[in-house]
């Protein structure tokens, strides 16, 4: 079993303690808005002349992996297999796991409009290519490199919209089923909203999570959800509904640091399980040390305020100068998090 499955086993069980709180690094951004999206080469001095090259990029996934402290690395199945292939994941307690689909509402490439209307479905990545290394299904057998990912769904209160998608969705789960393919559940707020308020939003999302699961038997279900946190209210109702069905975070932007650590922490405070953060650790001055943090706020070791005093401490000693000053990285900025 890898970590993963041991921290889910636990929390299934009602063993759940703050030790198994699972982090993810979302280091998928080339199945989404393409190459800006995997971010700049960020200098000591605070520069970013450039943006990273796919070998840079896939050296601070593997900088992640070998430090050990995340539990899931979520990935396109390129560099998924490009990792593989490295044995990057060898020796580690890290979870490989791809984006087994790419749905319109994330096509955010530079000048593109495709994000706007609401969400399409659409998948590239080959099941069974990932988990067999075949063109067909082979049941058991060898994992040519993982049997885990991603599925991504955007309900909008749009009728035709949202069916379609709910339909596609059925479409994965009969071919996950086939090649023996798990899969965790991506629920965005609404990309392309029809009527909705700002209030409504957060419970529409969950009336629409439960309706889409109820159907299912177990073995059809998602490990975990990741779903946009919209405030304690919103994640304490759906986390309480239904304690079988695990519900974990997404990151959304970079932030500022405290708000990083704010939403690790508000998360596991009002039931979630689970954090996948990108952009908070891929646009971070120091991915490893923003990681290290996230873990002992996770444990509960240090306040998010005193986390990011202490991250911005050891940035100072190796050199690197951060993006903002202490005052302001300490401020939470984002909207749902000064709701609690």
């Amino acid at each position: 079993m890898s970590r993963m499955d041991e921290k889910l086993a636990r929390i299934r069980a009602g063993e759940y303690r703050r030790r198994d709180f699972l982090i993810a690094d979302a280091k998928d951004p080339d199945m989404g808005p393409g190459l800006h999206a995997v971010g700049p080469i960020r200098a000591a001095d605070g520069s970013t002349p450039r943006l990273r090259t796919r070998a840079e990029f896939l050296g601070e996934c593997a900088k992640i992996v070998k430090q050990d402290i995340v539990d899931i690395l979520l990935a396109s199945v390129s560099n998924i297999e490009a990792l593989v292939d490295d044995g990057v994941f060898h020796g580690t307690g890290v979870k490989p796991a791809i984006r087994a689909n790419d749905t319109t509402d994330i096509w955010r490439h530079r000048g593109a409009t495709h994000h706007e209307t609401p969400s399409r479905a659409f998948r590239t990545a080959s099941l069974s290519r990932v988990r067999h290394g075949s063109p067909n299904p082979q049941i058991g057998g060898h994992i040519a490199l993982t049997d885990l990912g991603l599925y991504s769904i955007t309900f909008n209160n749009v009728t035709d919209a949202d069916v379609a998608s709910l339909e596609a969705f059925a479409e994965f789960r009969t071919e996950a089923a086939a090649n023996d393919f798990k899969y965790f559940l991506e629920v965005f707020n609404p990309n392309a909203g029809a009527g909705l308020s700002d209030k409504e939003m957060p419970h529409y999302v969950n009336d629409c999570i439960v309706r889409c699961m109820a159907g299912l038997t177990k073995a059809e279900k998602p490990q975990f959800l990741k779903i946009q946190y919209n405030g304690p209210r919103a994640l304490s109702e759906l986390a309480e509904y239904d304690p079988s069905l695990i519900v974990g975070v997404l990151g959304g932007g970079a932030g500022t640091t405290r708000d990083c650590f704010e939403l690790i922490h508000q998360a596991e405070k009002y039931g979630a399980r689970v954090a996948l953060f990108g952009r908070k650790i891929n646009l971070a001055e120091s991915a490893l040390d923003i990681v290290r943090f996230m873990r002992a706020v996770a444990d509960g070791e240090v306040s998010p305020k005193e986390a990011v005093a202490a991250y911005h401490d050891t940035l100072a000693k190796a050199g690197i100068k951060p993006a903002r000053a202490l005052a302001a990285d300490s401020e939470i900025t984002e909207a749902a998090l000064k709701a609690a």
